[in-house]
C-alpha cells in the first residue's frame, strides 16, 4: 500500500484541468495517483496500471489452501484433538454415508 510520504506528494487537479491537460495527467499518474476534483471535492483518481493491479491483488481473497493453513495455524490444538478422536473412534454415522 501507499505510504504517507507518497500520499502527501499526490497531484490534485480540477476536472477542467484534467480535461485540458489529459496527457500530462496520464504521465503523472505513472508515478503517483492523480486526484480529480469536481465541485471542490475529490471525485475520481487516475492510477497507473501497476498501482491498479496492486490494489486488485490486495482485494482478492486468499486461496483456499492459504485459508486452510491459516485456520490450522490458529486452531492447531483443536484440529489435532479432533483428528485424534476420529482416529480413535472413527466418524459418527459413517456407515450411513453414501460415499
Amino acid at each position: 500500500m501507499a505510504n504517507v510520504e507518497s500520499l502527501l506528494s499526490t497531484m490534485n487537479v480540477t476536472a477542467t484541468e484534467a480535461k485540458n491537460r489529459f496527457g500530462q495527467v496520464l504521465e503523472q499518474a505513472q508515478h503517483k495517483p492523480v486526484f480529480i476534483e469536481k465541485a471542490g471535492r475529490r471525485h475520481s483518481v487516475v492510477l497507473s496500471i501497476e498501482q491498479y493491479e496492486t490494489l486488485l491483488r490486495a482485494q482478492q481473497p486468499a486461496s483456499k489452501a492459504d485459508a486452510g493453513k491459516r485456520f490450522y495455524a490458529k486452531y492447531k490444538d483443536w484440529v489435532d484433538a479432533q483428528n485424534q478422536l476420529v482416529e480413535k473412534y472413527g466418524v459418527p454415522g459413517e456407515e450411513f454415508r453414501p460415499w
